[in-house]
Formats: C-alpha cells, sequence, structure tokens
C-alpha cells in the first residue's frame, strides 16, 4: 500500500529561515522504496509556495542522482496557490531510501513553503557484494532441451569503470560474458563482441541490465535502452568485477538466494557478503560559467612542500581546473585543461615564465586523476598516476597559509583581485580533492564551515552521456559537451542537426526537374528512412527520366553445349541493395529489363503443360520461378512471338521451341514490375550436341516517379484530407511542393492534448512552421522576397528535432530555432493528421499540395482525394514553374505528371535542349538544306516568272553558331535566293570575322567587317547575326569572354555603315574561298527555326544533304581542344569515340555549292538545283555499329547475333570504337 509522508511546521509546511536555490527538504524513508509520485501542496494559510523545483534521490544519503523527465533534466512544475495539490507521477518509479525536493522557483510575494507527499510501495531485494577479487561460481543443472528463450537479469553499483559481472558457459553452446569497460556494458560470446551500450555506468547508482536470447537473436538492456548485435570485435577487460549485484536471475531462479542459502550449485570465491558496502565518495558539479570552490592553504605549506591532488570527469576540451596566486613571486599559477590534454601555466606581469602540459583525451567522461607537487627543487604533475603523463620542473611554488585556492572558476566580482581566470571555466565533476594529502571535506563546504562557493551541486554528479543512446542518426558520429551534443554528418549523405534529411533526391526524375542532365547521381528512395542511398545513373531524355540499375553480367553471353552439364545457372547481382531495389521499382511508374535468348537447337519451354526446359526467377526478396519469356505476360508459358501469334513453327510459343538448327530468337522486354528484377537464369537444353544458346539480361530500367507527382487540389476553404496520426516524437521531417493564388491557408495540421504541429502560408510572403513539445508554443518563419502565391511550384522543408527545428523554402535562407536545453524532446500526438485544412475547417488552404513526405514516407493524396469531397486529385500546369528550365529556344509542354523541353525549334537537343549539336568538318564536307521546292520543274527551264516569288522574300534572318577552327581564310555559312541574292559568313585573311549581304541582283555585295581579329585561334567562338529589313548586327563571344562584341549598320542604300571593308580586302571570288573547305567544327547552327547541322546528323529524314565525312562530336563544348580529334559524345546508347573515314568525292571548282560550307538553299532555281546536282554526292546515311562480347563461334555455324546496345544504357569504361 502506498505510504505517506508530510511535513508541519508553523502554519502546516515547511519553510526554511533563508529563501533561496541553496535550500533544500531532505526525507529519509527508513528504507529502500519503491516510489512512484510525489504531491506539493502551498503551506497552509501562507502565500509561500514552490512554483518549480527539483527532486533528487539516494540510498545513502550521500551520491545524489537527480531526476530524469524523458532523457532530459527538467524542473517539476509546482503549485500556484497554497491549497491545491499537485501531483507528479514518476513515469518509471525510483528505488531509493531518500528523497531530496530543492526549490528553484517560488511565489514572488511569498517565501519558500510547501506540504509533501510522497507515494510508494515496500522493495525487497537480495544483493551481494564483491570486492574485486571475490566470485560466485553456479554449476546449473544441463537441461536436455535448452528453451528457446533465456533470460539473465540483474542490478548493479559499483565506482569502478571496469570489471566482468559474468561470465556463463556450456558445453555444447558459445560462452556468454558480460563486461563493464570504461564505464559502458559490453557483451561477449566466444571471445567477440556482441553488445556495447550504456555510458557512465560507474557512478555507484544501481543500473538495471537485461539480457535476452531469442533464438538466434540476442538483445541487451541496461535502464531505458535496447540494442541487439553489431560488428563483433575483440573483448577488452577481463578484470573481476568491484561492487554490488541485486536480483541476479537467470530465467526464474533466483542466484544470489541460492548463493545465501548455502546451495551445493553454488561456490563462494574469496570475499562475498551479502549486503550492498556503499563507499562515501562526495562528488561536486561545476554546472555553468558562474560555478567556483574556494578553499583556504594550510599552514603545512610553509615547509615548502605543496600537494594538490583531485579527480575529474568531463566532456568539455578546455577548462580551468585549478588557479592560485603566488605573491611573494608575483605570480599565477593555471592548472587547465586545453584540447584534452593537461596544462600547467606560470605567468608573472602578464608573461608566461612556465608552461607543462600532461595527458591527452582526458574528455573522455571517464575520472581522471591529477596531482600537483611542489618542493623547494622541482615542480610536477601527473595525470592518472602515470608516470608516462608526468612532465615537470625545477620552479617551485611557494605557497602560504594566506593563500587562496580556486576550482573550476573564479568569482564573478571583477574587483577581485585574488582570482584571474584567463581560460574557459570548468563544466563537469570533481571528487576526492586533497591538499597534502588530506582529504577535503565537500560536506563542510556545502555546510558553509569551510571556504566559499558559487553555482555548485554538492554530493552529486551530474555529468549526463549525451550520446548514448545517441541521436545522430543514419552513421553520424556524436561528439559532446557538457551542455550538448554534435552530430558529424560527413559522408553519411544525410544532414540536419542529428543527420536526418537525406542529402539527395529520391528519384531521377526529382533530379531533371532540378535541372540535372544525364549522370550519375546518388539517390535515396525513402528519404529519411533506413535505405541507404545509392549511385545509379540517370538517363535524362526528351520526355523521361531513367533510372539504370547495372548488374553484374549484362553482355550478351554465349553457351555451348556439354554433354556434362545438364543445366546452366545464371546469378545477377545488381550494384544496389535489396531494400533500394524494392523501392526503386515500386515508386516508378514503369519499369522493364530486357531478356533475350538466342538459340540453335536449344529449346526453351517446348510445350505448354510440360516442364520447360528453361526458366528464370524474379521478383522482390529471392524472387519466384517464371516460366514466360520477354515480350510475353506472366504466366503465358509464352515468348513474345507467342503473343504477337507469330513464331517461326506455329505448333510452339517460342521460336527457339521450333528445335531448328540453325539460330533463332525469343527476345523482348520484362515490363511487368512484379517479376522484377530477373535475378538468375537456368538453361536446360544444352547438353545435346549441337546445341548452343546465348543471352543477354540487361540492365534494370525504371522512370517516372509516382510519388514525385502525387498531387491533390484543393478547392474550398472547409475542405482537407485526413490520414492516420503522424508519428515523429524524436524527429520529424515533413516536405512538400504547393501552388497557390491565396494569400494564406493551412498546409498540414496535426494535435496532441497539448502537443500539436503545424505548417501554413501565413500571407503571400510568410511560410511559418510551429509547433509545441511541452515547452510551449515555438515557431520558425521564413519571409520571401517574392510572393509565393504566383501558382507557380514552391517547395517547402521543416524538421523538427530534439536539438532544433528548421524550415526552408524554396532557395531562401532557412530558419532555425535551437530546442530549449534540458527541455522535454518528445513529440506526442494523438489526433488525426489534417492536410490542406484543420479540424476547425478554418484557414483552409486553397491550391495545390504535392509529394507530401513525412520522414521519408510519401502520403497518397491522389488516392485520398478520389473520396473527399471538395478535393480533386491530380495538379496540372507545370510549365509556369519549370519551362525556364527548357534552353535554347527549346519550347516547354505540359504533361500529366510533369513536362517535357520540345526542341523542335532549337539547334540543340537533350533533355532541355541545352546539349549542343556539333561536328567535326574536314575539307570535303560539306551540309546542304533545301527550305522549299514549290514546284517540280524541269531542269532544263530556263526560269521562272519572278512574280511568283515576290512575295515570299524574306524580311529578315536571325543567325547563329559556334565555330572553331584554325583556318584562315574559311567560309562557315552561305545561303543564297531565287534572285541570286545571298548572305555569306566567313574568315577573311586578316582572320577577321566577315559578313557578306547581296541582297538585290542589281546592287553591289556589302560587306560588314568585325574589328575582333585572331578568330582562327582553335578555340570556341559564337556569332549570332541578325538583320530585319535594312538593319543588320553581328555578335560575337570570344572564348573565355564575358563581354560580346557586336557591330551593326543600316542598308548600304541609306549609305549608313559602321564599319566597311575596303575594296582590296573583299574575296569577290566565294567560289574560289570555298573550294579550299572547312576544317574544325560547326556548333549549334541555326538558321532562323531551322537547324540545319541537327537535320543531318539526328533527322537524315529531313531535306538534307551530306557529302563528304561529317563526324559528331562534343567540339562545340566551351573546352580547348583539338578540333581534329576524335570526340566523345552522349547518345541514347551511351558514349561512343567516333572516327570519320573521309569519302573520295570530288569537289569541282565551279560548284554554287562548295564543300567546307553549310548551304541554306533558300526557293532554290532550276538551274542551281542543275548545277549543284553535278557535285552533291548521294546522301550519306548514318549507322551505328554495335559488336557482341567476343565470343568464338564454332566452326561451320555462324553467330548471326549482335549484342544491340541496350537503349537506356549507362556509360560503361568499356566502349568500343564505332563508324559513322
Amino acid at each position: 500500500s502506498p505510504s505517506l509522508f508530510s511535513s508541519s511546521h508553523n502554519s502546516g509546511g515547511w519553510s526554511p529561515l533563508v529563501s533561496d536555490r541553496y535550500q533544500w527538504l531532505e526525507v529519509d524513508l527508513g528504507r529502500r522504496t519503491q516510489i512512484t509520485a510525489v504531491a506539493t501542496q502551498g503551506r497552509y494559510g501562507s502565500s509561500d509556495w514552490l512554483t518549480a523545483y527539483l527532486l533528487m534521490f539516494s540510498d545513502t544519503g550521500h551520491n545524489w542522482r537527480q531526476h530524469r523527465q524523458e532523457d532530459s533534466l527538467g524542473a517539476f512544475p509546482g503549485n500556484s496557490n497554497a491549497d491545491t495539490v499537485v501531483q507528479y507521477k514518476l513515469e518509471r518509479p525510483v528505488i531509493a531510501r531518500y528523497l531530496r525536493l530543492i526549490p528553484l522557483d517560488w511565489n514572488p510575494t511569498g517565501r519558500i513553503g510547501l506540504r509533501l507527499e510522497i507515494y510508494g510501495c515496500r522493495y525487497t531485494s537480495d544483493v551481494a557484494n564483491f570486492d574485486g577479487s571475490s566470485s560466485l561460481i553456479y554449476k546449473l543443472s544441463v537441461r536436455p532441451v535448452p528453451t528457446a528463450v533465456e533470460i539473465i537479469s540483474l542490478k548493479f553499483k559499483t565506482l569502478k569503470n571496469s570489471g566482468t559481472l559474468l561470465h556463463a558457459e556450456r558445453q555444447r553452446d558459445h560462452s556468454l560474458t558480460l563486461v563493464l569497460e570504461k564505464g559502458r556494458l559490453l557483451s561477449s560470446s566466444g571471445g567477440q563482441l556482441l553488445l556495447s551500450l550504456g555510458s557512465l555506468l560507474d557512478d555507484q547508482h544501481w543500473h538495471h541490465v537485461k539480457l535476452e536470447r531469442l533464438h538466434t537473436h540476442l538483445n541487451l538492456t541496461v535502464d531505458k535502452n535496447t540494442q541487439q548485435v553489431y560488428i563483433p570485435k575483440p573483448i577488452l577487460s577481463n578484470r573481476n568485477f568491484h561492487g554490488c549485484l541485486e536480483n541476479l536471475l537467470f530465467n526464474d531462479l533466483n542466484l544470489i538466494d541460492l548463493a545465501k542459502q548455502n546451495s551445493p550449485q553454488v561456490t563462494v570465491m574469496g570475499n562475498v557478503t551479502f549486503s550492498c558496502v556503499e563507499p562515501v565518495s562526495v562528488a561536486v558539479t561545476f554546472t555553468d560559467s558562474q560555478s567556483f570552490l574556494q578553499l583556504p592553504g594550510l599552514t603545512s605549506w610553509s615547509s615548502g612542500v605543496v600537494s594538490v591532488a583531485l579527480q575529474f570527469r568531463t566532456w568539455n576540451k578546455a577548462g580551468l581546473l585549478l588557479t592560485f596566486d603566488l605573491p611573494q613571486q608575483d605570480s599565477t599559477v593555471w592548472l587547465y585543461l586545453s584540447e584534452t590534454r593537461l596544462r600547467l601555466q606560470i605567468s608573472k606581469m602578464g608573461r608566461t615564465v612556465l608552461e607543462l602540459s600532461a595527458g591527452s583525451g582526458l574528455n573522455d567522461g571517464q575520472w581522471h586523476s591529477v596531482k600537483l607537487i611542489s618542493r623547494q627543487d622541482r615542480l610536477s604533475i601527473t595525470v592518472d598516476k602515470d608516470e608516462g603523463a608526468t612532465a615537470h620542473t625545477s620552479i617551485p611554488l611557494p605557497l602560504t597559509t594566506d593563500s587562496q585556492l580556486f576550482f573550476g572558476g573564479c568569482p564573478a566580482q571583477e574587483s577581485s583581485r585574488q582570482c584571474r581566470n584567463p581560460f574557459k571555466v570548468f563544466q563537469g565533476c570533481m571528487r576526492l580533492l586533497t591538499l597534502d594529502d588530506q582529504c577535503v571535506d565537500l560536506i563542510k563546504v556545502q555546510q558553509r564551515l569551510l571556504g566559499n562557493y558559487s553555482r555548485l551541486q554538492i554530493d552529486i554528479c551530474g555529468i549526463t552521456d549525451r550520446c548514448s543512446p545517441s541521436h545522430c542518426e543514419h552513421g553520424g558520429r556524436c561528439t559532446q559537451s557538457w551542455s550538448t551534443f554534435h552530430c558529424n554528418c560527413s559522408n553519411s549523405g544525410y544532414r540536419g542537426a542529428t543527420c536526418h534529411s537525406s542529402t539527395y533526391e529520391q528519384s531521377c526524375e526529382a533530379y531533371k526537374h532540378k535541372g540535372n542532365t544525364s549522370g550519375y547521381y546518388y539517390i535515396d528512395v525513402d528519404g529519411s528512412g533506413p535505405v541507404k542511398p545509392h549511385l545509379i545513373y540517370c538517363n535524362m531524355t526528351e520526355d523521361r527520366a531513367w533510372m539504370v540499375i547495372q548488374h553484374n553480367n549484362t553482355d550478351l553471353t554465349r553457351v555451348y553445349s556439354s554433354p556434362e552439364k545438364s543445366q546452366h545457372l545464371a546469378n545477377f547481382d545488381y550494384a544496389s541493395e535489396e531494400e533500394q531495389l524494392a523501392g526503386i521499382i515500386s515508386q516508378s511508374e514503369h519499369c522493364e529489363q530486357e531478356l533475350s535468348y538466342l538459340c540453335r537447337k536449344s529449346r526453351l519451354l517446348n510445350t505448354a503443360e510440360g516442364a520447360p526446359f528453361s526458366w528464370w526467377v524474379g521478383g522482390p526478396g529471392p524472387g519466384q520461378v517464371q516460366t514466360y519469356w520477354g515480350g510475353a505476360v506472366p504466366g503465358s508459358r509464352q515468348c513474345a512471338c507467342g503473343l504477337q501469334d507469330n513464331c517461326v513453327d506455329s505448333n510452339h510459343h517460342c521460336n527457339c521451341d521450333a528445335d531448328y538448327d540453325q539460330w533463332a530468337n525469343d527476345s523482348g522486354l520484362l515490363t511487368h514490375k512484379e517479376t522484377l528484377p530477373v535475378r538468375s537464369l537456368v538453361l536446360g537444353d544444352i547438353q545435346r550436341p549441337g546445341s548452343e544458346a546465348a543471352y543477354k539480361v540487361g540492365p534494370l530500367h525504371c522512370h517516372g516517379d509516382k510519388n514525385f507527382w502525387n498531387a491533390a487540389f484543393f478547392d474550398k476553404e472547409t475542405s482537407y484530407l485526413h490520414f492516420p496520426t503522424f508519428h515523429g516524437e524524436l524527429n520529424a521531417d515533413i516536405s512538400f511542393l504547393f501552388k497557390t493564388t491565396s494569400s494564406s491557408g493551412v498546409f498540414l495540421e496535426n494535435l496532441g492534448i497539448k502537443d500539436f504541429i503545424r505548417i501554413e502560408l501565413r500571407s503571400s510572403l510568410e511560410v511559418v512552421f510551429s509547433f509545441d513539445v511541452g515547452n510551449g508554443p515555438l515557431e520558425v518563419r521564413v519571409e520571401t522576397s517574392v510572393p509565393l502565391n504566383d501558382n507557380r511550384w514552391h517547395i517547402v522543408r521543416a524538421e523538427r528535432n530534439v536539438k532544433e527545428a528548421f524550415l526552408r523554402v524554396d532557395g531562401f535562407p532557412a530558419a532555425t530555432q535551437e530546442a530549449p536545453p534540458d527541455g522535454h524532446i518528445h513529440l506526442q500526438l494523438n489526433s488525426q493528421l489534417f492536410i490542406g485544412g484543420t479540424a476547425s475547417r478554418q484557414k483552409g488552404f486553397l491550391g495545390c499540395i504535392r509529394s507530401l513526405q513525412l520522414n521519408g514516407v510519401t502520403l497518397d493524396l491522389e488516392e485520398r482525394a478520389k473520396i473527399t469531397p471538395g478535393v480533386r486529385p491530380g495538379c496540372p500546369g507545370h510549365c509556369s514553374s519549370y519551362g525556364s528550365l527548357c534552353q535554347n529556344q527549346g519550347r516547354c509542354a505540359e504533361k500529366a505528371n510533369g513536362f517535357s523541353c520540345d526542341c523542335g525549334q532549337s539547334a540543340y537537343t537533350g533533355a532541355f535542349c541545352h546539349e549542343e549539336v556539333s561536328a567535326s568538318f574536314k575539307a570535303t564536307t560539306s551540309i546542304a538544306y533545301i527550305l522549299n521546292e514549290p514546284y517540280q520543274l524541269s531542269r532544263n527551264s530556263s526560269a521562272w516568272p519572278s512574280s511568283i516569288y515576290s512575295d515570299m522574300t524574306l524580311r529578315g534572318e536571325n543567325i547563329s553558331l559556334g565555330f572553331r577552327t584554325s583556318q584562315s581564310p574559311a567560309l562557315l555559312l552561305y545561303v543564297n535566293s531565287f534572285y541570286r541574292e545571298y548572305l555569306a559568313l566567313l574568315i577573311n585573311n586578316h582572320v577577321e570575322l566577315e559578313l557578306r549581304y547581296k541582297l538585290h541582283s542589281s546592287k553591289d555585295v556589302e560587306v560588314l567587317g568585325s574589328r575582333i581579329t585572331n578568330l582562327a585561334d582553335g578555340h570556341l567562338h559564337t556569332v549570332t547575326v541578325r538583320r530585319l529589313a535594312d538593319t543588320v548586327s553581328i555578335q560575337v563571344q570570344l572564348y573565355k569572354h564575358t563581354a560580346n562584341h557586336s557591330v551593326s549598320q543600316r542598308s548600304p542604300q541609306r549609305g549608313q555603315f559602321f564599319e566597311r571593308a575596303q575594296a582590296s580586302d573583299v574575296v569577290t571570288d566565294l567560289s574560289g574561298l570555298a573550294s579550299l573547305g572547312f576544317t574544325g567544327c560547326l556548333s549549334a547552327v541555326r538558321f532562323n527555326s531551322i537547324s540545319p547541322l541537327k537535320a543531318a546528323l539526328l533527322h537524315p529524314d529531313s531535306p538534307v544533304i551530306v557529302t563528304g565525312p561529317l563526324a559528331q562530336s562534343s567540339c562545340g563544348s566551351s573546352s580547348p581542344a583539338n578540333p581534329y580529334a576524335a570526340e566523345t559524345t552522349h547518345s541514347s546508347s551511351g558514349i561512343f569515340k567516333l572516327y570519320c573515314q573521309p569519302l573520295v568525292n570530288a569537289i569541282r571548282s565551279d560548284s554554287a555549292l562548295i564543300g567546307g560550307v553549310i548551304a541554306v538553299v533558300i526557293f532554290v532555281t532550276v538551274s542551281a538545283l542543275a548545277i549543284m546536282a553535278r557535285f552533291i554526292c548521294s546522301r550519306k546515311e548514318t549507322y551505328r555499329s554495335q559488336e557482341v562480347k567476343a565470343v568464338q563461334p564454332e566452326e561451320g555455324h555462324e553467330f548471326p547475333f549482335s549484342n544491340q546496345a541496350d537503349s537506356q544504357s549507362a556509360p560503361s569504361e568499356n566502349q568500343k570504337e564505332y563508324f559513322i
């Protein structure tokens, strides 16, 4: 039954004479008791009550331990008046004999006062005490069949940081050991470490341990924390345990009770007693910057021998341990920590006269001893009694009885001349302070009978390990100081205060919509979830973003007949782990994988009823046997030809099942995600003489991201979507995209009894993330410089963890709000999660929300919106947000899920019309693009009536191209028309750019020149020519120059020239210039809306004529390169090196379309066509030859199949050379 304590004094309660924070009320319950609750009330009939207090517990009246709330040290709420009873139920019962209540705050118009009730039950236990050389040995009866579950539980307390608690052995089983090592509990088996848990367990407080063996699993629980097995390594300690064990149970057997009853199963080794010996060790805690301890000197110091010793433990790298003055020498001594080393410094008149250092790594939270000894001719400091960590000098320390020693810091008074601290204050614990080997009585200090102190906790070591258990996720490394911890997220792929949020996107689709092009990217399929990010290739095409997952054998592999081998087994190991593969396949809209089988007298299925000769295994996990083949459907026992009813033998459903003595092919794509990926392949019909086969399993390709485009449109302020309660007690990250025309609205809300979390658009320029975890409401705000209600997509990322809250909107600076120190850390919610509105149906959001993720899990907004009034699934209209990604005149095209860039009007290609189309030209290379040929007239027709074309003359041109050459002079581009008008862009003899215009057959040629010289320098230059009616301009962008050079002039008919070339500089014979050809690179050639170079290379069905060798290359990139070398380029089938062999095509000097130019022919006359027809060779088609993995075919049977490159393959290091 509960026990009750009450204290009465004066007006019915306890009230100290002085009301300050150094008072406390201590209660002795007479024996160890299981305390379950405490209740406070103000002093009867007065204005005296506490508003906040701390609770401490102890078994001995010393070595107090402060009660923790939610793994944090926190104050308990008190009373608001003198009459109301406020009860606090402890989360877990506390076992203690003594309770101490320390007032923190009280009624400002009254004094400290209270009535106290303590609730609890009697506690009994069996205890054994070990002195470091004793032990108990149990011989338990061997059961015939060991139980599936075995449990060992105990409690222990000790001041020693190392020792063996328990060691168990079984004849046919592994041994098991529990060891305390540096304050941590280790569990080992067979000499290998299995588990490590806990920290600072050498604090002379009881700690509960439970070890569970569940079949092959092992769980270790220390106090409230549980862990399972991790990477083994050798055990560290073999020292005996020195301390107490309590309630040692093996399954239901009380082992200490057996020892107390002198059971023959128990052997006592050494001195074991059955009561816990409690050594008295009074520690003192330095909590903050105002903490210090002041002690007077000793009379014995007049002899010239000084000895000061102490033990300390801390997490801080730096801090003052001790300082005192030397009046006789006008000097000051400082003993302090710096960069985890102990240092002694003596300073005189601001100058350092001596500095010693010893030890290292002293901020590990363990107890370390320090001893300073000064004799007449020697001064030394020693760390941890280690002679190797000793530093000494011949300078003595002449202390006197008037000397004052300051530990940890100095008094706050600036006028104090006795203590100066140029270093950081000490935060940590000290104990066993001795002066000349006399232990300082810290209880007298606490009672103000000795020395002086400020802001100390005496008879308690308040150190806590904030890294055990670690709040750092995803492999982040935890380091700590006295008041906080830090997570090092380097190389983890995650970010944030606790390494919670992923650095990477969840799909190639997400990378594409950030403007990324094809390449290798890290993909984190579950965001902040447990699945690790992994590197895969993203192939960004104009309409899709493909994820390419490679495995260990994507080549075409040939299999020969073997009488000794009935089957051929091929296993495929993927670069991605199982969880990563499952996540990719699940979130993708479509996945496919090539499965090809080439055969000669090697059957696949044979009949639809009988057992198949060959099969493959695919699907999640270990996969399942599949008996259909590429291009067919699951369960059909068919190949593609059977589904299409075009097999070579209509009696069979696969070409290979015809069993012909010639090569056949059963190939196709597997597109059913539930059977992907292919994990293994078994080929059975390969043992007969003459049987041959080849197989190919391509990479897994997936595109689309169902999570990225999952959206809902809210068209009523009172509408919302609801989902189950969000569980993000310690870490909560939320991300989503929104677009709206409204200026306010709640995106998300989840409520608890007191706690809540909410994200809202408070105004068109502000997003607010607000929450309460029990410390009062907090808000994190981001204000933007541009309105957010512009009906464009905006991204919001919010995170709340035990250290801080974080909010980012688009690319604007993030806002953070630090969590209060030692406050509540658990976010406890219990209502439904509301999306797009609130439970009160007020302040609802109007607009679209997309890709909403909570802790890496995407909420299916679309599915829920289908059954919710006022909410519609999906949200079209993406070009307003993503259209700017389309470059170089590319046009944004809307799609149901996303957008694509239409590069039809651009001289560029690629996902964003960003990839320049360039080619290497030989002297014999030319391209002709015929814009229009309206009438099919005879070649003998001499002329067409000019009236037919009089209304079709172009009023202007917009021309752009890039070039790289070392040739001068050189003709770059030539355009002519029916009226013998033309335009020519060339590099003249002076290595200058020159534009020639002849806009009327009766007028002279007009020349527009550029003052920029040395354009044939082998670097890339870009030229833009614009003409509108009689105004012409040229813009030249030089290599590595940001400024453009431009010239312009009016029509020569107006007589206004910006720059006019002299007649002697004009090359009148363009045919002669063109006969030299052009050697170099042309890139991104565009004439109005036509891209002749792109048409010639990528669209051979367009009206283009190619003469001579033309090689697509990347020579148009801005980096300097050899323009004549073979180039590397991206293509849909990978990266290839393209080499060209010149064709022998004679170019005659009287051609109107001469080699070395790109000619865009406008309204070509019959005579011009007749002239060109003599010199333009037949169109050169482009072929790509791709070869298979080198295999020697059997004599007499040619292997007719090549290793067709997969259309989405990632670049390989093993690319072959091809000819175009």
